[in-house]
């Protein structure tokens, strides 16, 4: 049997299960705390359909019942309210639940109780990443796409179906841990996975998909997540979006059988067209490289010090942008699932604009080095301008449609400075760079959650992003010199 497009089968694989590692990463997220409703009665009717609230006058408090059948008592002093007072809004989620935030705090102090627990949870799931974004890229170097991602998401699905389990803010940080070992797998694997599927003149583009995929995840995660919240509960929730990573594996190793060169299902003209264009194939004798060597080459640098400094924008607002929205605006959790995919739309553009882009330069002819550098430099232009004005936003929407523009131009820069491992190094050297480059970013979120727990102000704390953007981009530019391969 021949499959035309084999490596379009390939990638496409490796986005569905990028879309599912959003799903995943965003349980905890969007579930942590949220804006629920209540339609204020006189007396609860159990057979109504409906979230309903008492008030109770002999101890000033509201019971508060969801359709669902869970029951809460809360003091009148905790409680707002909206449409004149006929609807009852109560903050409530995991933070709540698990009592990880003081339930009788008042709304100021909880808030900065959930945002620091939410960061410390954070800064161990990245630490988590971290060590397994530097392992992850030497473990695919050496047994392969195939078996690594189907290790990495294994663990990552189930991690997150057992955090079903947690009782307390030590379960639930380990079992998020569990997850960040798994979920940085693919990060390093499909920068891999495109050198060996994808000619140089479309590796951009593919790891533009990839990203776009990221930003698919990211879009629908606070509508399925939020909706199987309201339907099932935070356990059950953890439960059926961890299994379908686990239930992807059995297409990818049907699918992934060999590489191109070896593929029994790829075409001759697909198995030419891939390996004619890879100024790689030509190197013989190949030798993977150290991380001892790769650190000695300045120009590895470019990846490194890259993500080190652009990275933590996209992790901030994956990390707080729904408590930001809550907070900022009152969203309740319906606004809240119909607004907070935005931002993720302009970065899903963003990530396939960077990625043709830069192909496109090259199929212009371009050489390699200006393309890569045109497009980095473009897509920083647009982040700088639009993390400004987003801060300044009067409403939700104007803050959410500002964000789209800083999330996509971040994409558009960063899919092309996660393609330079592949730019650089042959392939048994791609992953490990790659995984530096991921370690690096990690560093660098955890010094910026480190900080933004000492900011109180959202506006400032999302401004101060801005800055980081330069430092990226000088730190390319300077390091990289021309975009070719290390001899």
């Amino acid at each position: 049997m021949k499959v035309k497009g084999l490596r379009w089968w390939i990638i496409g694989l490796i986005m569905l299960i990028t879309i599912i590692n959003y799903l995943d990463r965003g349980t905890l997220n969007y579930m942590w705390v949220a804006n629920i409703e209540y339609k204020l009665v006189a007396k609860i009717d159990a057979g109504q359909n409906e979230n309903q609230a008492q008030f109770i006058a002999e101890n000033n408090t509201y019971r508060l019942l969801s359709k669902s059948g869970d029951e809460i008592i809360q003091k009148a002093a905790l409680i707002t309210f909206k449409n004149d007072k006929q609807i009852v809004v109560n903050r409530q989620g995991i933070a709540y639940e698990l009592g990880i935030v003081d339930k009788d705090a008042s709304p100021e102090v909880a808030s900065k109780q959930a945002k620091d627990q939410l960061g410390i949870i954070t800064i161990f799931f990245m630490i988590a990443y971290g060590f397994s974004q530097l392992f992850s890229g030497k473990l695919y170097d050496k047994i392969g796409t195939r078996k690594g991602f189907a290790t990495s998401v294994l663990v990552w699905g189930l991690a997150d179906a057992l955090t079903s389990l947690a009782q307390g803010k030590v379960t639930l940080t380990g079992f998020r841990m569990m997850l960040g070992l798994g979920e940085a797998g693919p990060w390093p694997g499909t920068t891999k996975s495109n050198a060996e599927w994808f000619p140089q003149n479309e590796r951009a583009f593919a790891q533009g998909l990839f990203g776009a995929a990221a930003s698919i995840g990211s879009i629908i995660a606070p509508i399925i997540i939020l909706s199987l919240y309201i339907s099932l509960g935070w356990k059950l929730t953890f439960v059926v979006v961890g299994s379908l990573g686990v239930l992807w594996i059995i297409p990818w190793l049907i699918i992934n059988k060999k590489g191109p060169k070896e593929h029994k299902w790829i075409t001759d003209e697909e198995r030419e067209y891939i390996l004619s264009n890879q100024p790689e194939s030509k190197v013989t004798n190949e030798v993977a490289k150290s991380w001892s060597e790769l650190l000695s080459n300045k120009k590895n640098y470019s990846v490194i010090l890259g993500r080190f400094f652009l990275d933590p924008i996209w992790w901030m607002f994956v990390t707080f942008l729904p408590m930001y929205l809550v907070e900022e605006f009152g969203l309740n959790i319906k606004e809240l699932a119909f607004s907070a995919w935005v931002p993720y739309l302009g970065a899903m553009l963003g990530s396939i604009a960077g990625g043709w882009f830069s192909g496109h330069l090259i199929r212009k002819g371009a050489t390699v080095d200006k393309a890569r550098k045109t497009a980095i430099f473009v897509g920083g232009c647009i982040i700088v301008p639009a993390i400004i004005a987003s801060v300044m936003a009067v409403n939700a929407i104007m803050a959410v449609v500002l964000m789209a523009f800083v999330l996509g131009g971040f994409q558009f820069t960063i899919v092309n400075i996660q393609t330079l491992p592949s730019d650089l190094h042959c392939g048994k050297s791609v992953g490990s760079l790659a995984g530096l480059g991921g370690a690096a970013a990690v560093l660098g979120t955890i010094l910026a959650i480190l900080f933004a727990g000492q900011i109180a102000s959202w506006t400032f704390l999302f401004g101060l992003l801005a800055a980081l953007v330069p430092l990226s981009l000088a730190s390319v530019f300077l390091t990289v010199g021309k975009i070719e391969q290390i001899k």
